[in-house]
């Protein structure tokens, strides 16, 4: 098989054996490989993968046919179409997949869309509901709208009646932000618009005091993304002012157990919204396997709506 890997910070696209599917596992020829912020730090040295998965192969989400079975497997048939989060080796035309994190994928969505739903739409259910118990009616405010986590929080957030609100830098992008279901504002001076019931934080600690200050009695900080700084000064005096919390959240070195929990959760509260058409996938711009460098570049370039996806078949 062709897989895009990382050596020395730079990406490659080279033959690698096919991977053989292990006990609960299943072979998935790849047709989409979504990209995420983990992707650019592991190229950067600074985001290792857990043992036992492809050291050098990125991507931690992917959708595909299965076309054989492991010992035991018996969830999914040869040719189901099939998504889900992994802990690396995404980006290839194959991967052996445990078939406990697989979710079927909807009717209505292509390979690209299928192939960025996974990692962004888990993280934002866990953080909303699992971490932050989101409730309907509250005020929720999303940092970072525009990006793929983003997008995936304002739709849920809509989806069960909270109030959104999203922080959106590019001005170019606010409209089609808007159109998710937000009110899009400027991150400059967001806290003026608070109090919030429970805050996305996707862009890290630049926001944090300004985070605490604008929360509501009993009010919830969900930290998944740290791109613009993981050291902040916190105020601990006006969290205890309010009564309110701080969570944080990752998806990768979760063991197989918890990741099962959360596809089974995508499974019975968020795939029916997609196959009734009240959830969609933003897709900024689909790449081959071999257009991987120009993805990566795309994709740390900020300023686009949605998903980076590599279709290994082009």
């Amino acid at each position: 098989m062709r897989a895009v890997t990382i050596k020395d910070g730079e990406l490659h696209v080279v033959e690698r054996p096919d991977p053989e599917p292990g006990s609960g596992e299943v072979l998935v020829r790849v047709r989409g490989a979504g990209l995420n912020g983990a992707d650019m730090l592991q190229r950067r040295g600074r985001y290792p993968p857990p043992p036992g998965v492809p050291a050098d192969i990125p991507g931690l989400e992917l959708a595909g046919q299965v076309i054989a079975l492991g010992p035991g497997a018996a969830r999914f048939s040869v040719g189901d179409r099939v998504m889900g989060i992994v802990a690396g080796g995404g980006q290839a035309e194959l991967a052996t997949v445990h078939e406990r994190v697989l979710m079927p994928v909807p009717e209505r969505l292509s390979w690209a869309e299928a192939g960025g739903l996974p990692e962004v739409f888990t993280t934002a259910h866990d953080a909303l509901f699992t971490q932050a118990e989101l409730e309907p009616g509250e005020r929720l405010l999303v940092h970072g709208g525009a990006g793929g986590v983003g997008t995936a929080g304002i739709q849920l957030g809509r989806a069960i009646g909270a109030r959104v609100i999203a922080t959106v830098r590019n001005e170019g992008l606010r409209d089609q932000v808007a159109a998710l279901g937000a009110e899009v504002i400027a991150p400059e001076g967001f806290g003026a618009r608070g109090p919030f019931d429970v805050i996305l934080e996707l862009v890290g600690a630049p926001s944090l005091g300004e985070n605490v200050g604008a929360l509501a009695t009993c009010g919830r900080i969900i930290v998944i993304g740290i791109a613009g700084g993981a050291k902040g000064e916190l105020n601990l005096a006006a969290l205890m002012a309010v009564r309110g919390a701080i969570h944080s959240s990752t998806l990768r070195p979760r063991p197989l157990e918890e990741k099962a929990l959360t596809a089974r959760a995508l499974e019975r509260s968020v795939l029916p919204l997609f196959d009734a058409g009240a959830l969609e996938v933003p897709i900024a711009a689909t790449h081959s396997l071999d257009e991987v460098e120009a993805a990566y570049e795309r994709f740390g370039a900020g300023g686009k709506l949605g998903k980076i996806v590599l279709v290994p078949e082009g």
